[in-house]
């Protein structure tokens, strides 16, 4: 099964989670320091919510696709690389608590989707110290592999 992934990066996580909770009635898949995430059965959603700034709205940090496995990781990108959009891999990445494969792509706005599959859990949030987790690598940047992430 594959679902959508709609990240935020929030100002207060412990607000959000219960918002969240009380809006789709489930609770948290994955809560850790600075990071929640919630695998909403109806509609099929992965929503993951990132601690940011106390001091900023809440906005929008990528989008994505999760599916159930490496080789559907793989599809997507030569799917996406035979339709002329420029990707950019990462295998065996751990980030937002997770180990992953994915790929990204940026839409003509400049947002950031990834096409990921969770091979296992992770220790860590952010896959180096410094990274921006879950930004993606830059629309205009087709080999960045730092900051991504979820």
């Amino acid at each position: 099964m594959s679902r959508v992934q709609l990240a935020l990066r929030v100002p207060d996580l412990a607000a959000s989670v219960a918002f969240y909770t009380k809006l789709f009635g489930a609770e948290p898949a994955k809560l850790r320091d600075g990071y929640a995430n919630f695998a909403i059965a109806e509609p099929p959603l992965k929503l993951v919510l990132i601690e940011g700034a106390a001091d900023e709205d809440t906005r929008m940090d990528h989008l994505g696709v999760e599916v159930e496995s490496t080789e559907a990781v793989h599809a997507a990108t030569a799917r996406l690389d035979e339709a002329g959009l420029a990707t950019a891999e990462e295998n065996d990445t751990s980030c937002c608590y997770a180990l992953q494969d994915k790929v990204w792509v940026h839409g003509p706005g400049r947002e950031p989707w990834e096409v990921y599959v969770v091979k296992a859990d992770a220790a860590n949030l952010t896959k180096q110290q410094g990274s921006s987790c879950c930004a993606g690598p830059a629309a205009d940047d087709t080999d960045a592999r730092a900051g991504a992430c979820c």
